[in-house]
């Protein structure tokens, strides 16, 4: 088993705390570390019935704000849909992941696990008056 570390970062300089995650096996393509990723958050998220969701993509009906999303109210999100927001925006260039600085350009790449593996999930950010 393999803690590897989530992190995301934006072109603009900001960085959150590194989230972990066990991961079981050796190697997995992108697109199932995504899932994982999303299925974790979306659980964390359920289990706090927050307003707020802390995720890597947008739910529907909801809002930025500092520190995630704001959803009009509190509510149970699924955790398929966040799923396919996810892969959407990363065929869409939404972000970028890097795996210990590395970039992964193909959802079926297969990254290695070990522990202390960082997987920076990069938001690009829109470049004002430009």
């Amino acid at each position: 088993m393999a803690t590897v570390s989530f992190v995301d970062e934006t072109t603009a300089g900001d960085r959150t705390r590194a989230r972990p995650l066990n991961i079981f096996e050796e190697r997995l393509a992108l697109r199932e570390v995504i899932r994982r990723r999303v299925l974790q958050e979306v659980a964390e998220h359920n289990a706090r019935q927050s307003q707020v969701f802390c995720g890597l993509v947008q739910p529907g009906d909801a809002e930025r704000t500092l520190n995630g999303w704001r959803l009009p109210s509190p509510r149970r999100l699924d955790a398929d849909e966040q799923f396919g927001r996810a892969i959407d925006a990363f065929g869409r260039n939404g972000f970028v992941v890097l795996v210990d600085d590395r970039q992964v350009e193909e959802l079926d790449a297969e990254i290695e696990l070990r522990d202390g593996v960082e997987i920076s999930f990069l938001k690009l950010v829109p470049l004002v008056g430009g």
